[in-house]
C-alpha cells in the first residue's frame, strides 16, 4: 500500500487505506459485488415496509472473531454507536437519518428513519457499516466513562442516549475525547480475516478466521505493507517481495504490462479528483475568482500529461457510472481569455498569491505543478505545499488551507454519497466539505435528493444540484482516474479490483510451484 491506515475503527475515519483493511475484518449488512451491485451480507434480505421503515432479516450461524454469536443486538450497538454524538464520527452522515434500531428478534431488525431515504441499502454497504460486536463496543465505552470520571454506569449511559436531552449531552461531552481507544486498537468482526498485528507506519497483518461462515479462502495471512515510494513498490513486485502493489502510477503501467512475472489490472472508477477552495478565506469567497480558476485549468492536459491518458475528464462531481449522473450538464470549458476577463471583474483584478496544499501522491503533486503553471498565466501566483497524508487530512479538515487537491470516491455508487458529504453545509471539515461551502439552494436540493422516494424526483434534484455546483465552482472537478493494480502473477492470481478501488482478495489463489 502507498499509505498507512488511519485506524481499524470503522467509525474513526473515512480514508481509503483504512477502508481497504477494514473491509476484510468487518462484514456489513449489505455487500457490493465487483460491479457495485448490492448483494446479501450479514442481512440475507431487506425491504422497505413503509416509507420510513426498513426490515432486515439477518444471517444465522455467524460468529465474531471473539467467538461471540452474531445477533440483532450487534447491529443495534453498531448503528447506535456511529450516531452517538460522543463518538463524533466522520461517517455519521451516512446513518444520521436512522432514528431507531428496533430489535424484532435475534435475527431481525427494523431501521426507522427520520424521513424516507431511498439510498439506505447503498449506505449500509459502505465499509463504515461494518458490524462490530456489542462486546467490543461495550469495552470501548466503559473505559471512556471511567477516564472521564463519570459516575454513570454503562447501562445508564445507553438509557440516557435513548432518551436524549441535556443530561445525556453532558455525559457525552465528558467522554468524547476518550472514545475509540479500544476500537482503534482491537477488532471483533465476522469477516474472513482478523487483526493479528499492527506496526503503525510499517504494516498491518491480518490472519485467517477459521470459523468464517461465508465462503472458502486459500490463504492464511495477509500483510499490508506501507511502501510510499512507487518505484520501491514496483521493485518489490518484480522480485516477488510483495504479491500485489496498489496505486500504480500511470507512468509505470507499461512496465508492469510488459513484465515477465507481472500483470496490470485496470478498473474504471467512481473516484473524482478535485481542486478545492477554502471559501471561508478571501479571495475564494468570490465566485468570480473561483470561476476564473475553473476556466484556466485544462483537465484533458492533466489526464494526458500526468495520467498518461488513463481516466476521463470530470464534467461534474459525479462519475458517469454513479447513479444520478447527468450527461447533459453544461460544464466549464478551458478558456484563458474568459478566465482573465472573470478575474479582472473580481475582487482581485490584478491577481494574487496563494498556496495549494497536496499530499505526497506523485500524481497529485504533478497535477498541482500543472495548475501552478496554468494559473500563473492569468496572474495568480501559487506556492505548492506538500504534507504527509494524515497531517494533510487534519489540516484541511481544520480549514488551515487556501486551495487543496483531494479525491473523493462515491463508494455507494449513489449520488447522495458523491454530493452530500462534499457540498452540504452540515458536513464542514472532516466529514467531507473541506471547501466550507454553504449554499441554501444546494442544501435544499441535496435534502430533496435523499428524502424523495421517487427515483425520477431524485434524478431531477441531482441534475439541478450538479449544474449549480458547476456554475458556483466551490471546486474544480478535474478527472475520474482509472484504478491500476500491479500483481505478481508468478505467485498469485484471481485478484479483483472494483470501481471503488477495493482490492478483492476473496478468490485469491497461489502457485505451488517452486
Amino acid at each position: 500500500m502507498s499509505e498507512d491506515m488511519v485506524t481499524v475503527d470503522p467509525h474513526g475515519s473515512n480514508d481509503s487505506a483504512s477502508a481497504q483493511i477494514r473491509r476484510n475484518i468487518y462484514e456489513s449488512l449489505i455487500f457490493q459485488d465487483e460491479a457495485l451491485e448490492l448483494t446479501p451480507g450479514l442481512a440475507t434480505e431487506w425491504e422497505a415496509t413503509e416509507d420510513t421503515v426498513w426490515n432486515f432479516k439477518l444471517r444465522e450461524g455467524t460468529t465474531f472473531h471473539s467467538g461471540q454469536e452474531f445477533t440483532a443486538e450487534d447491529v443495534k450497538a453498531t448503528i447506535d454507536r456511529v450516531n452517538d454524538p460522543a463518538v463524533a464520527s466522520q461517517v455519521a452522515f451516512l446513518y444520521e437519518m436512522i432514528e431507531e434500531v428496533e430489535v424484532v428478534g435475534d435475527y431481525e431488525v427494523n431501521l426507522h428513519t427520520e424521513y424516507a431515504f431511498a439510498p439506505l441499502p447503498a449506505h449500509l454497504s459502505h465499509n463504515a457499516g461494518g458490524i462490530m460486536s456489542k462486546d467490543l463496543i461495550d469495552k470501548d465505552y466503559q473505559p471512556a466513562l471511567d477516564a472521564a470520571g463519570s459516575d454513570v454506569s454503562l447501562e445508564e449511559y445507553y438509557e440516557l442516549r435513548e432518551a436524549g436531552g441535556d443530561e445525556f449531552q453532558t455525559v457525552a461531552d465528558e467522554i468524547s475525547e476518550h472514545i475509540g481507544a479500544v476500537t482503534g486498537a482491537e477488532t471483533d468482526g465476522t469477516n474472513h480475516l482478523q487483526l493479528a498485528d499492527r506496526s503503525p507506519g510499517n504494516s498491518v497483518t491480518l490472519s485467517r478466521f477459521e470459523d468464517f461462515q461465508n465462503g472458502e479462502r486459500e490463504f492464511d495471512e495477509v500483510i499490508f505493507r506501507v511502501i510510499p515510494e512507487t518505484q520501491a513498490r514496483l521493485a518489490e513486485l518484480d522480485t516477488g517481495g510483495i504479491d500485489i502493489a496498489n496505486e500504480i502510477d500511470t507512468a509505470s503501467a507499461e512496465r508492469i504490462q510488459n513484465g515477465d512475472a507481472t500483470e496490470l489490472i485496470e478498473s474504471e472508477s467512481v473516484r473524482m479528483n478535485y481542486l478545492g477552495f477554502n471559501m471561508e478565506k478571501e479571495p475564494f469567497d468570490d465566485p468570480l475568482v473561483r470561476q476564473a480558476i475553473a476556466h484556466a485549468v485544462d483537465r484533458d492536459e492533466i489526464i494526458s500529461g500526468v495520467y498518461d491518458g488513463y481516466g476521463i475528464a470530470a464534467e461534474s462531481p459525479l462519475a458517469p457510472d454513479v447513479w444520478g449522473y447527468d450527461e447533459n450538464l453544461e460544464s466549464i470549458e478551458v478558456d484563458i481569455e474568459r478566465a482573465e476577463e472573470l478575474l479582472s471583474e473580481s475582487s482581485q483584478p490584478d491577481g494574487f498569491t496563494t498556496t495549494l496544499w497536496v499530499n505526497d501522491d506523485p500524481a497529485i503533486v504533478d497535477s498541482a505543478v500543472y495548475i501552478q503553471n496554468a494559473l500563473s498565466e492569468i496572474g495568480i501566483t501559487v506556492e505548492v505545499q506538500q504534507s504527509e497524508w494524515g497531517a494533510f487530512l487534519d489540516q484541511t479538515a481544520n480549514g488551515e488551507h487556501d486551495m487543496f487537491i483531494l479525491g473523493w470516491t462515491t463508494v455507494t455508487a449513489d449520488a447522495d454519497y458523491g454530493l452530500y458529504a462534499l457540498f452540504h453545509s452540515n458536513n464542514f471539515g472532516a466529514p467531507g466539505n473541506r471547501s466550507f461551502y454553504k449554499n441554501e439552494e444546494v442544501d435544499a436540493l441535496l435534502d430533496e435528493g435523499r428524502t424523495n422516494p421517487d427515483e425520477n424526483g431524485r434524478q431531477e434534484a441531482y441534475s439541478e444540484v450538479q449544474q449549480l455546483l458547476i456554475d458556483d465552482s466551490p471546486a474544480v472537478y478535474l478527472n475520474h482516474t482509472s484504478f491500476l493494480l500491479g500483481v505478481n502473477n508468478g505467485s498469485v492470481s484471481n485478484i479483483g479490483l472494483d470501481p471503488v478501488g477495493n482490492i478483492r482478495l476473496e478468490n485469491a489463489s497461489f502457485s505451488t510451484e517452486e
